[in-house]
């Protein structure tokens, strides 16, 4: 089936808001770029504490990349060399990376076809050996945050989240990112915030926040420009080793002209998200999982299930999604995969045996839904889905 008019661009990002360009105009005029030029109220500085503020939490750190804050945090964390790190296998690769950049070892435990942590296996692999934690919500998808942290407070394992998809996603009355002991979030282009790239990472424990501003690039006295954390970031000067992760000013406030926007761009993400699950649902082809009973999505994207597809045909249904203007991904079928943990082949040893995720991954699709889309555009994106998979299976 053909469409009658050009499928809606799912890539781009929103405008950057009008309000901000005239500060950035100044720190280009100024050329203070730098976090720490300034005495106090910079940019950076200026981020931290409202998004702190947003998300409920006493400190902030903002830096480079989402995944230089996961880093941070195993390093805050002091974990002896070599550490365990037990990992959804189900996530991107630059989860299992900053595992391994931090000097430990990542543990993959399997993912359920409703894209969630298996809690049995969890259960299974939590043991005496495990140092810690890193529950990566993948495509915003919670796994169930109360049983995992149960069990890893009850084994004395530190739990760090990985929110770089869930700014916005509420688990009953907490905010994502703020359960564990660090949460860590991103405003790469694709994320919710988009400054083309950047993190940040959240906690309650000012020595581990002190140890991270340290490690991030707190050269000298840079660190006294942290408020309320002078004290705790001055035992550890010429202590740790400087990774020069920073976040700079343009940054920043790239980040935090976006902040207000994030109730609406959550509401309209949801909303878009159900709207086109629902149709999906319709399908017996499809299955869009439900989410968890305390689950409060904040989604920008869709996952699937094909139901009753072969290789060949969920290869030729990628194939005719992305003619009818549908670009559908199905995650292990993608050649060289992030999210396919086979592909992780930078982790020492053998690939493990995980057979539930590799069935999952196998028949996992994954359409872009930004926040911006309208209806009409919603409708046309569930069509093209939709007749891709007709096409397929009716002729077979």
């Amino acid at each position: 089936m053909t469409h009658d008019r050009n499928p809606p661009n799912v890539y781009d990002a929103e405008a950057i808001p009008a309000k901000v360009r005239s500060e950035i105009e100044l720190l280009l005029q100024s050329g203070d770029l730098f976090r720490y030029t300034r005495k106090s109220d910079a940019p950076v500085t200026l981020l931290e504490q409202e998004f702190a503020d947003m998300l409920g939490c006493k400190f902030a750190l903002a830096v480079s990349s989402c995944s230089a804050a996961l880093f941070l945090s195993l390093k805050a964390l002091d974990l002896p060399a070599k550490a365990k790190i037990l990992i959804p296998a189900f996530t991107f690769a630059a989860v299992p990376s900053a595992v391994v950049h931090a000097d430990c070892e990542p543990v993959l435990v399997e993912v359920a076809s409703n894209f969630r942590v298996d809690i049995d296996d969890f259960k299974k692999k939590l043991t005496s050996e495990i140092s810690a934690v890193l529950i990566s919500h993948m495509r915003g998808h919670t796994s169930d945050m109360d049983q995992i942290m149960t069990l890893a407070n009850a084994a004395g394992v530190p739990v760090i989240e990985d929110a770089a998809h869930s700014l916005g996603t509420q688990w009953g009355d907490q905010n994502i990112g703020t359960i564990g002991k660090i949460g860590c979030f991103s405003f790469q282009s694709y994320k919710l915030i988009n400054a083309g790239e950047g993190g940040i990472m959240v906690t309650d424990d000012a020595e581990l926040i002190a140890r991270a501003i340290i490690m991030s690039g707190a050269y000298e006295e840079t660190w006294k420009k942290h408020p309320k954390l002078q004290q705790a970031c001055a035992k550890w000067q010429n202590k740790l080793p400087l990774y020069n992760l920073r976040m700079q000013n343009l940054s920043a406030v790239v980040v935090k002209a976006q902040l207000g926007e994030v109730p609406r761009r959550v509401a309209d993400g949801r909303r878009n998200h159900d709207h086109v699950a629902a149709q999906l649902n319709t399908s017996p082809w499809f299955e869009v999982p439900a989410p968890l009973a305390k689950e409060l999505r904040a989604p920008d994207s869709i996952q699937f299930n094909l139901i009753g597809f072969n290789d060949e045909q969920a290869r030729e249904f990628e194939i005719k999604s992305k003619e009818n203007g549908a670009p559908v991904q199905i995650f292990g079928l993608t050649e060289g995969n992030a999210r396919a943990f086979w592909n992780w082949q930078f982790i020492e040893g053998e690939t493990p045996d995980l057979p539930k995720t590799r069935n999952m991954l196998m028949r996992a699709c994954d359409m872009r839904l930004p926040a911006r889309l309208k209806e009409t555009e919603l409708d046309f994106i569930a069509s093209a889905i939709k007749n891709a998979a007709t096409f397929v299976m009716e002729k077979s």
